[in-house]
């Protein structure tokens, strides 16, 4: 055995898990080998075992799946990963059936398969660190926890108590786990986690599940009881409300939770083995796994990040303007215990602005959530000024004001000459180019954009922006600031709208141009909803305001002579300077805003642009609104606006909304395959327009950094 080691000694049977070459342990196919190897030999020596512990080599427990060769795996492969899933269960049950007591002997992390293993001990241990994140995480990835966890979680739990751990994936901690009583110790030290399982062995020399007992009852009821089976009735459609019917996972759990009470142990294990199948040889799970898992972890491991530079975390940062913007920035950096200058043009708005921590942090207060002293803390570490001079000394100074070269000209020349030696400046600029921007810099190689996505406290991306001259160290340095915040960069080069802003824009003209081709406004929104986006392209742009895409277009004008808009900006555009419907802000753009009251669509849109001859098919205005997305990104990837195919997915799903069931708008493409898009992309152009062409060097680019597993 080569990922398992193997010892028989005073009558204890450990099997240790140390997988070669790899930090952690996953459920590769040689460990599948070799489990299936020690379970023969655990049966083999069970004359001569009192117990059996199931322990790791490595800092953690057990990572989980080989989710490499999940990603090789396609439809025809479903019989095949039936049969692989269910020998690896016969083996767990091998363990479990032995009527000698297993202890899982759990000192760290484990997720996913790797709670699976440790759900075949009778007896769990765990280190008591609060850090460890125990539970069965498999629905954010499209799959479901096929290695006994949905069948085990349920008896354990019952099924409403499971529910939050299956269908949405909820993590816990070792003590946590104790409270739910799916650990039964925790030890302070690594040494105890051996000591503490010999006790038990010692003191139960035949051991089982309880559900392997002839009286064992599942928690709270099966579907049999009128009230659990109440609950069951209403939970698919509360469901489908949720997913819109767009992920089979969480549907997928359900069904198995619900079948699989009904029936005994073995025969819920293999209905769980065949709803496991069927997700991870589809396309959905394929695509979950490339985003959320590889393309995720190349964030977080730095793939994007210029090499051979020192880490960086700036130990005070200045802010100007203490709008929306730059207040909820400085409360994001004030609560990761970074020192922040505010400035706006008087102390009155920027103090303004740091009453945004306040609005923040008191109801965490109010619930005892965080203490006083702790938001004491918090706001102490923001210092509100109208004066330039205060800078003096931050690390990094970004500017978060209004959408206007000349202001940022201003403000650049006025706040750089106060940064400390080798510190580097900023802008929260979403449409404007850095490299513009950068003339008014006296160090441009020191200029860099820093796209944040409003609610700041809540979006979890940062687009960084590399200008033409922005040298490697202060794209590093960007890098590491927006990590030491606890969000997820991406690293995009200059372009006009860069690559969020550009996309997302495709999404909202979209929308806007199908108004103006006479489709109903509440057909166009539900379009977008029924695609999987948050909200339909209208509402959007009521939130981000119509004045400011206009203002954006104006801009575009002006830098560019002669710039056709599209018939979606004109829409827009009318709306704004004639209809005076600038957006919710303003009052009112497509929708209006009663006060106190649900918003509604604007009753004159159906007077002004709706035909009712006008034919339209829901398909075809839901590809629309997510081809025009994707032909953008493929097109920012062609022309080097992207570098990065994990780029353009974390930031299509965490920065514009692009739909997580399509891994994002380049997994859209390779989900369905470049021939299939190409061809659809083809059909919209030649009804729709150029939005939706394909050059041939696009093409060629997307076949070029198609991934490969």
């Amino acid at each position: 055995m080569k990922t398992i080691r193997y010892a028989l000694q005073d009558g204890i049977a450990t099997l240790t898990f140390d997988e070669p070459d790899s930090p952690v342990n996953t459920m590769c196919r040689q460990w599948q080998q070799d489990m299936t190897e020690a379970a023969a030999q655990v049966l083999k020596d069970k004359d001569a075992i009192t117990g059996v512990v199931l322990a790791s080599a490595k800092s953690t427990f057990f990572a989980g799946a080989d989710l490499k060769a999940l990603m090789r795996l396609t439809e025809a492969d479903a019989p095949k990963a039936y049969a692989e899933v269910e020998l690896l269960k016969k083996n767990f049950r091998t363990l479990e059936t032995l009527g000698k007591p297993v202890v899982s002997c759990i000192n760290g992390t484990a997720l996913g398969g790797g709670w699976e293993v440790a759900l075949v001990g009778h007896y769990r241990v765990a280190l008591d660190n609060p850090k460890t994140q125990l539970g069965l995480p498999e629905v954010t990835l499209g799959l479901l926890p096929g290695a006994s966890g949905v069948t085990k979680m349920v008896r354990h739990l019952g099924l409403m108590g499971a529910q939050p751990y299956l269908v949405e994936g909820k993590l816990f901690n070792p003590r946590e786990a104790l409270a739910l009583g799916l650990v039964h110790e925790l030890v302070s030290d690594p040494a105890q986690l051996r000591e503490a399982a010999l006790a038990y062995i010692a003191t139960h020399p035949a051991s089982h599940h309880p559900w392997d007992a002839k009286d064992y009852k599942i928690p709270g009821g099966t579907p049999a009881n009128p009230k659990v089976a109440g609950m069951l009735t209403m939970a698919p459609a509360m469901l489908k409300k949720q997913t819109r019917g767009l992920y089979p996972a969480p549907e997928a759990i359900m069904a198995c939770m619900a079948e699989g009470a009904m029936v005994d142990v073995d025969t819920a294990l293999r209905i769980e083995s065949r709803y496991l199948a069927k997700l991870m040889t589809g396309r959905n799970a394929r695509a979950m796994v490339n985003t959320f898992f590889f393309n995720m972890n190349a964030i977080k491991g730095g793939q994007s990040r210029p090499a051979g530079v020192p880490r960086f975390k700036p130990t005070q940062v200045g802010l100007l303007g203490a709008g929306m913007m730059g207040a909820g920035i400085a409360y994001v950096q004030a609560s990761k215990g970074m020192a922040t200058v505010l400035k706006d043009v008087s102390s009155e708005r920027a103090e303004a602005g740091k009453a945004y921590s306040i609005k923040v942090t008191q109801p965490r207060v109010d619930k005892g959530q965080l203490s006083p002293h702790d938001q004491k803390a918090l706001l102490d570490r923001i210092t509100t000024t109208d004066k330039a001079t205060d800078l003096q000394g931050c690390d990094l100074v970004i500017e978060a004001v209004f959408e206007s070269r000349e202001l940022k000209a201003k403000v650049t020349q006025e706040a750089e000459p106060m940064l400390a030696p080798g510190g580097f400046f900023a802008s929260n600029t979403s449409t404007l180019p850095i490299g513009g921007l950068a003339a008014a810099s006296a160090r441009p190689e020191k200029f860099i954009g820093i796209h944040f996505f409003s609610p700041v406290d809540k979006m979890k991306l940062v687009e960084i922006i590399r200008g033409p001259q922005t040298d490697d160290e202060t794209v590093a340095r960007a890098f590491d600031y927006v990590q030491a915040l606890g969000k997820m960069p991406i690293v995009v080069n200059d372009s006009r709208g860069f690559y969020t802003s550009r996309t997302f824009g495709t999404f909202v003209m979209e929308g806007a141009a199908m108004l103006g081709e006479g489709i109903p406004a509440p057909v166009i929104e539900n379009a977008g909803l029924q695609a999987g986006m948050p909200v339909g392209p209208l509402a959007v742009l009521d939130e981000t305001a119509l004045s400011l895409s206009v203002h954006v277009l104006d801009q575009t004008r002006a830098d560019l002579p002669g710039y056709q808009a599209t018939p979606g900006e004109l829409l827009v555009e009318r709306m704004v300077k004639e209809l005076k419907r600038p957006g919710r802000t303003g009052g009112g753009g497509f929708y209006d805003y009663p006060a106190g009251q649900k918003k509604t669509l604007w009753p004159q849109l159906k007077v002004l642009f709706e035909k009712p001859a006008v034919a339209w098919n829901i398909d075809e205005l839901k590809d629309r609104l997510l081809y025009r997305q994707a032909v953008e990104t493929a097109r920012c990837l062609h022309e080097g606006v992207l570098t990065t195919v994990h780029d353009g997915n974390i930031g299509a799903i965490f920065g514009i909304g692009f739909p997580a069931w399509t891994g994002g708008a380049l997994q859209f493409v390779y989900g369905m395959g470049v021939d299939a898009f190409v061809a659809r992309a083809a059909a919209l152009a030649q009804r729709h327009g150029e939005g939706f062409t394909l050059s041939p060097g696009v093409v060629a680019t997307l076949r070029q950094h198609q991934p490969t597993y």
